[in-house]
């Protein structure tokens, strides 16, 4: 964990140890955040967090005992954290915790019952869970046709008073390579800086194929209370989604433009096969 911290030029560590293969948390950050460590577990980094600019707040970063028998266990310790003060507070990580069937695909029918503990944690808290953008799920066994389940296990909770501390935060789902678990990028001041001109809706879209599925998986189901808010987050989630993924195709484009460049040159000024030749003509065709 050290080497993939240092790879990725992060100065600072804490480790909740693994008991052999099982569970274990690490937490990075920069010399340009003070993070005080107030307590850890097999389960959980309880942490108070302040970065120049910004005023001071609560994290806690959890991965959810997976089995039944410790759920409760964990969510009633949850519950008397820090002594019971919301403060400005946010709980992030792996829940293990499916709160409603819409946020299940596949496998075996929500059972509430399985969740009862976390409910009682997060309204004896007066927690609000958190929107992430960029798809309905964040965890997917990575299977295909009948045998694939994708579940949101992982989310964000926070406190009003962290809702109010930052009132533009944005919770954006990464794409996930090497695990089932989609990351969370939160960006605490919004997207101003990457997004700072108007969103429209490019008409050229409409010629990809992925376009529909792409805005389809945006607007799926959102556990909200009111109408409005869930009509409201589902535009929100689909604007931030058809943004990331313009920007990825224009990533991908970019990156096979450059590819039928580099052949179509070391073709130049040589003798070709036939082959060869055949290869240069179709690059020159599907970059013209």
């Amino acid at each position: 964990m050290e080497k993939i911290k240092m790879k990725m030029k992060l100065e600072q560590s804490f480790y909740a140890e693994s008991i052999g293969l099982a569970g274990g948390l690490s937490l990075w950050w920069s010399n340009d955040v003070q993070i005080k460590i107030l307590g850890h577990g097999r389960h959980f980094i309880d942490t108070e967090i302040s970065a120049k600019g910004e005023p001071k707040w609560f994290g806690t970063f959890i991965y959810g005992p997976p089995y039944k028998e410790l759920k409760r266990e964990f969510w009633e310790f949850m519950t008397n954290l820090r002594n019971g003060h919301d403060d400005n507070w946010m709980v992030i990580g792996d829940s293990n915790v499916v709160s409603s069937q819409d946020e299940k695909l596949g496998g075996l029918p929500f059972n509430p019952t399985e969740a009862n503990s976390y409910f009682k944690f997060i309204d004896s808290r007066g927690l609000i869970d958190m929107p992430i953008l960029g798809g309905a799920f964040t965890w997917s066994n990575q299977r295909s046709d009948d045998e694939e389940i994708l579940e949101k296990l992982d989310r964000i909770l926070c406190s009003p008073k962290w809702n109010i501390l930052f009132p533009i935060a944005v919770a954006m789902l990464d794409i996930a390579v090497d695990s089932g678990h989609a990351p969370i990028i939160i960006h605490l001041q919004g997207l101003k800086q990457n997004y700072k001109k108007e969103f429209k809706f490019e008409s050229k879209w409409l010629l990809e194929e992925d376009c529909t599925s792409t805005v389809q998986g945006s607007w799926e189901p959102i556990s909200q209370p009111r109408n409005s808010h869930r009509f409201e987050s589902k535009l929100r989630r689909t604007k931030y989604t058809l943004i990331r993924w313009s920007k990825l195709k224009d990533r991908v484009k970019n990156e096979r433009k450059a590819e039928l460049q580099r052949r179509i040159e070391l073709y130049q000024g040589k003798q070709l096969t036939k082959e060869e030749l055949s290869d240069s003509n179709a690059c020159k065709k599907e970059l013209d």
